[in-house]
């Protein structure tokens, strides 16, 4: 089984903490880690792009010469496509990016995640995460003591509201629970931070 240190909040190492195999001991699977992340920048997408087709361009209700005698090309309207300022063919219209993945695969593509970190020795588990008020100071006076200069994934067994704002005006910190721990925050972060509450819970779920 890994093991990993087990921190106070004050960066002290107080013992070391052993965790489930099945979840972060597997072997990575870099196939469905990658469309993991396919899958979830797809989702982030807005697909709010659009164009005129030549029905929504203004003007081109008049037929710009007779059918026939003129010698020119037939011309219905001075907005289809291959006219200047006409409409747009084809172009992209709004739409939906994400689709899912099925379970099993997403299910793995969390270990996988999970389990890289471990073995680039970039979790760290902390006894409890707790703050009296939100203060951002406080927050960085705990990546301090961890010794965190770059960017950090704190997991959290609940929302709590008090690190939530300590956290967020700190650039490259981002804090979750352990319900919405998903691959794309794990593999865009440099360390990961759970509490001992977190890393029981995602085990719960997960082995």
């Amino acid at each position: 089984m890994p093991k990993v240190s087990l921190f106070n909040q004050n960066g002290s190492q107080v013992g070391e903490i052993e965790l489930n195999e099945s979840v972060f001991g597997i072997e990575p699977n870099q196939h469905v880690l990658f469309e993991a992340i396919v899958m979830q920048r797809a989702s982030l997408r807005q697909g709010t792009h659009k164009v005129k087709v030549r029905s929504e361009v203004r003007g081109g209700g008049r037929k710009p010469w007779r059918q026939k005698g003129t010698g020119r090309a037939r011309q219905g309207s001075i907005r289809s496509p291959q006219w200047r300022g006409g409409g747009t063919v084809f172009g992209p219209t709004p739409r939906s990016y994400s689709y899912k993945l099925p379970k099993k695969v997403r299910r793995l593509a969390i270990k996988s995640a999970l389990s890289f970190k471990v073995l680039e020795e970039n979790v760290l588990v902390l006894e409890s995460l707790a703050f009296d008020a939100p203060k951002t100071k406080d927050f960085k006076t705990v990546l301090g003591g961890l010794s965190v200069e770059k960017k950090a994934l704190i997991v959290t067994a609940d929302l709590d509201e008090n690190v939530a704002l300590s956290a967020r005006n700190i650039p490259g910190v981002t804090v979750v629970t352990a319900d919405g721990i998903n691959v794309l925050d794990v593999v865009n972060h440099d360390k990961l931070i759970m509490t001992k509450a977190a890393v029981e819970k995602v085990e719960e779920v997960l082995a």
